[in-house]
């Protein structure tokens, strides 16, 4: 099955460091590395520096007059309310309002759009875009032209600036610089809810970059780590908590779709369900016992089933079980409100939160 896998430029580096793989959207990825594992690298972020290779991201450019006009049309949030230079959160949706992708779009221009969504669905997000697009635009699959790899924690900028590398630039913004003798766009974007950075590079200059963050002092990262930090802080992963079934109503991220921009793909049934307010909801769950939830379990009131967790792990920061669930909005439950997980036959309590589960330090 491995052989069938993608893998990122750095594949050979992550063998050297012991990494243990594991199958992410059809790549094979680290998932974590010896001398440590999950916990010291959620560690090393919270407190210092990691580094994540993030290669299996996907990456589309759409380029031409009203290129930008054109993305804007398509998914949800308004690119019009950011200016060159700066990135945006946004979703890619179905006429039904369900969600085939998330991603990042850094806003060149008006003729300059460059996409990150996420490795699974970006064939699909380039097929919608190329049919889409008028006469004129292009949309181009640069899936392996380019690396990504992520900076995260309180040492990142520390550790970019002592490589020469920019990093005083605002939050959800880039700047473009030459290195090693080609393009290295540095972002003040991230997943794990420290301030840090992405920095998007040529494919081949990647192991270059990779080694001089592990030089100056960046801990490499997997997928494991990375899952743990970012549901401490509530982010969504599509897939879990965004999926065609479960719309940006639902999963609480109204704030990433431009509620009044005349067009984007699911604005109606979006607006619809708005209105009319949806059926369930996303909510944070702490656990006041032992256990340690996963994704797909039942969550109770009383005998009442009221809801499923789409995400769950044990948080090495607050070292309790936490969860991510879809609750139903009906009976109304709030924050403070004590429920039940049912974790392999074993009903333990939890109590509904409003996530981020720790202290955001992105900015």
């Amino acid at each position: 099955m491995s052989a069938e896998l993608l893998q990122s430029p750095l594949h050979d580096r992550h063998a050297a460091l012991g990494a243990k793989f594991a199958a992410f959207g059809g790549w094979d990825m680290p998932l974590e590395y010896a001398g440590g594992g999950v916990l010291k690298e959620h560690a090393a972020v919270r407190e210092s520096a990691g580094v994540f290779d993030v290669s299996h991201l996907g990456k589309a450019r759409v380029r031409g007059a009203g290129a930008a006009a054109f993305v804007n049309s398509c998914l949800t949030n308004d690119l019009g309310r950011i200016a060159p230079g700066q990135a945006q959160y946004t979703l890619c949706c179905d006429e039904n309002g369900g969600v085939v992708d998330d991603l990042i779009a850094y806003l060149h221009g008006d003729d300059h759009v460059f996409l990150i969504p996420n490795a699974a669905n970006t064939a699909e997000v380039v097929r919608r875009l190329t049919a889409a697009a008028p006469a004129g635009v292009t949309v181009t699959d640069e899936h392996r032209r380019h690396a990504v790899l992520a900076v995260q924690g309180p040492r990142s900028a520390e550790i970019l600036a002592g490589l020469g590398l920019p990093v005083d630039h605002d939050y959800m913004s880039f700047a473009t610089v030459t290195a090693d003798g080609g393009e290295l766009v540095v972002c003040r974007t991230g997943y794990t809810g420290e301030h840090g950075y992405e920095l998007v590079v040529a494919w081949d200059a990647a192991p270059a970059v990779w080694d001089s963050l592990i030089a100056a002092g960046a801990r490499p990262c997997g997928l494991g780590a990375r899952d743990t930090l970012r549901t401490e802080m509530g982010y969504p992963l599509h897939g879990q908590e965004l999926t065609l079934d479960i719309s940006p109503v639902q999963a609480r991220s109204g704030w990433a779709v431009g509620w009044g921009k005349p067009e984007f793909w699911g604005r109606s049934a979006l607006q619809a369900e708005k209105t009319a307010g949806p059926r369930r909801v996303l909510r944070g769950l702490e656990l006041t016992g032992r256990g340690i939830p996963r994704g797909h379990m039942r969550v109770y009131a009383g005998d009442r089933l009221v809801g499923e967790t789409t995400s769950g792990t044990f948080s090495p920061t607050k070292k309790i079980g936490i969860a991510l669930a879809l609750i139903d909005t009906e009976p109304a439950l709030a924050d403070g409100d004590l429920v039940e997980i049912d974790i392999r036959g074993r009903r333990i309590e939890a109590r509904l939160v409003k996530p981020p589960f720790v202290t955001p330090s992105v900015r």
